[in-house]
């Protein structure tokens, strides 16, 4: 793998290179329509695949990526499909189970286009920067939706929508049913503030850097807003991380507390004004209650959730019972079965926690493998010098955050899920292990 390179070609057949940063970018910008997403993806895959077995059998002048980063790209990879894998031994639904597994596959040659997208001084100056602009802008969008009560960008997908087929992107149903702050993703795909969490780093580390402290505060008090009128606590939960160490370094003890605790007041201000997030603060003040109850409303029914996961691992402890089955396997180990849930009607489809959702759908073997990679990954983190960790710190708080497992999460064997982790996956081990730049001088050297 080592010797997978371009090849002495002129420089602007070195495609994996050169478009890798539009590649990813693009990815990510049609989040909102995760069909289209998927098709980048699956395209990217392809693609990359190809190329570099081209290049493989070309042989070429300059590795693509440092040893190091293909390495730990590769490592990260296995560490999430190795347990699919191993769960679809023994599954319910064997030709189902191992479609999935090899549909997993083209995570690695996605993650390999997005490390290179990130493994020189240049492409990662445009990856970055993309991923922050994109996260402006979503955020400029929901600003103007909690002022006029729509999404500008969400309107123009629907109403292209309609002109294609006659329909809009969410029925009339899941409108009314909309009970938070949905930005461009939509009332019928309300992921808008965990996703925006999870990509916020880029947006404040990019503001810091070129504004400094005032751009930092700015970028974090418009981000904020609007994460907290979005609703989801999970990602309240994840932008306080955000918050807690991207600010720490940049403004010091003193005005982090100060500005931790503007966050806060400001949370009570929006509470006053917003209907939902004052009705979501009084569920979380059910948890002090002290009875079972009280903390089930408190965690939307999650705990009934959690009880039946934990009846899976103890039913499948070695391989769990497969890769997104839960939903098939929780009436059986339903812990108040004939009962209307906090949810809704139907079983729940995922363990909302990650340790949980690895331990049921993967076993231990499973969380093994899981735990594995992050040990590699921060040993890698723990070994870079100062200057690889500056320039991986956005993708690597990213990843941390969204994969902090004292939290509730979405499905990560999910693909929007599972892809969006895997990105950020990437995104570190490129940026971390990227080439040195002077080597990237010298590829611009060679290129001029």
């Amino acid at each position: 793998m080592a010797n997978l390179s371009v090849d002495s070609r002129p420089p602007s057949a070195t495609l994996p290179g050169k478009w890798a940063p539009a590649w990813v970018i693009a990815f990510v910008a049609a989040w909102p329509a995760p069909g289209i997403a998927e098709a980048v993806l699956a395209l990217g895959a392809l693609f990359t695949a190809s190329r570099l077995l081209q290049l493989r059998l070309n042989g070429g002048i300059r590795p693509l990526l440092s040893v190091p980063a293909w390495a730990l790209t590769s490592v990260l990879f296995f560490a999430y499909w190795l347990p699919q894998l191993l769960s679809a031994i023994g599954a319910a639904d064997p030709s189902r189970a191992w479609g999935k597994a090899a549909a997993g596959l083209r995570y690695l040659p996605f993650m390999w286009l997005v490390a290179i997208a990130v493994a020189t001084a240049a492409r990662r100056r445009i990856t970055f920067t993309g991923l922050a602009v994109i996260a402006g802008v979503w955020v400029l969008d929901a600003l103007a939706q909690a002022a006029a009560g729509t999404s500008p960008l969400f309107w123009s997908m629907d109403q292209l929508k309609w002109l294609v087929n006659g329909h809009g992107l969410c029925s009339a149903e899941e409108v009314a049913a909309a009970d938070r702050l949905s930005g461009v993703f939509g009332p019928c795909n309300l992921k808008f503030g965990q996703v925006l969490a999870s990509v916020s780093p880029f947006l404040l580390f990019a503001s810091a850097s070129r504004w400094g402290r005032a751009g930092w505060l700015l970028s974090a008090l418009l981000v904020g807003v609007v994460i907290v009128l979005a609703g989801s606590r999970a990602s309240w939960i994840t932008y306080a991380l955000v918050l807690l160490f991207s600010g720490w370094r940049l403004l010091g003890r003193k005005w982090m507390a100060m500005a931790l605790l503007s966050g806060a007041l400001g949370m009570v201000v929006l509470a006053g004004v917003s209907t939902q997030v004052r009705e979501r603060i009084a569920r979380t003040t059910l948890a002090m209650s002290g009875d079972a109850a009280g903390v089930d409303a408190a965690l939307s029914g999650r705990s009934q959730i959690w009880s039946a996961a934990l009846c899976m691992v103890r039913e499948n402890p070695l391989n769990g019972v497969g890769v997104r089955e839960f939903r098939n396997a929780y009436p059986h180990c339903d812990p108040a079965a004939g009962q209307q849930a906090a949810w809704g009607a139907g079983p729940a489809f995922h363990a909302h926690q990650i340790v949980l959702e690895i331990l049921a759908e993967t076993g231990l073997l499973g969380l093994l493998l899981w735990l594995a990679g992050a040990a590699m990954a921060w040993r890698a983190w723990r070994y870079a010098d100062e200057a690889a960790r500056a320039r991986a710190r956005p993708a690597a708080l990213a990843l941390a955050v969204t994969v902090f497992p004292f939290n509730t999460h979405l499905a990560f064997y999910s693909a929007f899920w599972g892809s969006l982790t895997l990105l950020l996956a990437a995104l570190f081990a490129g940026a971390l292990l990227a080439v040195s730049d002077d080597a990237d001088a010298g590829v611009q050297r060679f290129r001029s």
